[in-house]
């Protein structure tokens, strides 16, 4: 499916080294995506080349802008086809991930990738701002991922009351990402949140990622996160 020296090649240019176990599953990945895309509308991204520069490599990016600690729990918000959270666990097989997104056929899919490789994941069928009022998810996870799911104001209302008191929200962003973190910064500090730390990579495609990394210093107050039409209309 896809070139799996490009693959190679592209990630130790991020000194992303890869074991010929985790390329061959990577591939695997590709073949499952493609084929279940047929059915159901997984990805826009379906050619080989862009497989690896946007989905996989741009997720293993991840693994560059901040050190996963081991054992490390990680859930990943509105992760559609899997992405960053797959390539993730299939680099980082201690992680204990748990995928989260609203469309069922997603799930299903995810589900069956997830035992196809033995992957320490758990998906869940759902909405964050739904989870976030549950103490089974609330204030859980170590890091918490999310991949062009809102703008950075909204987004942080999704993601940080789910992540532990020392942990991380990380934040996938493209080329505007400065003016996203401007209108964000009130509902980071009111969420408990604080920037850390952003890190600019450029995908082999020279398109431009940006993570920014968001520490949580303090609880989420317990109103938050409201309803997601609340979110949408009236952001913090």
């Amino acid at each position: 499916m896809i070139d799996k020296n490009l693959l190679k090649k592209q990630c130790l240019k991020y000194d992303v080294q890869l074991t010929n176990d985790q390329i061959d599953c990577l591939d695997k990945f590709a073949d499952m995506l493609v084929e279940w895309n047929k059915k159901f509308n997984l990805t826009a991204i379906t050619e080989p080349t862009q497989i690896v520069y946007k989905h996989f490599i741009d997720s293993l990016l991840v693994l560059k802008a901040v050190e996963l600690k081991n054992n490390a729990s990680l859930a990943d918000i509105g992760t559609g086809a899997g992405f960053p959270s797959t390539p993730i666990s299939i680099v980082r097989r201690d992680v204990e991930v748990t995928q989260i997104d609203s469309l069922r056929k997603r799930v299903g899919f995810l589900q069956h990738v997830s035992d196809n490789f033995h992957l320490k994941i758990r998906t869940i069928h759902g909405r964050a701002e739904e989870l976030g009022k549950k103490d089974e998810y609330r204030e859980q996870f170590d890091y918490v991922t999310a991949r062009a799911v809102a703008p950075l104001q909204k987004l942080s209302e999704y993601c940080l009351p789910l992540v532990k008191i020392g942990g991380f929200f990380i934040a996938m962003k493209g080329s505007e990402y400065e003016v996203e973190v401007d209108d964000s910064k009130k509902a980071i500090d009111v969420l408990g949140g604080q920037i850390e730390k952003i890190k600019n990579f450029e995908l082999p495609d020279s398109s431009a990622r940006n993570i920014i990394l968001i520490k949580k210093i303090s609880r989420t107050p317990t109103k938050y996160p409201r309803n997601s039409g609340k979110i949408s209309k009236k952001p913090i």
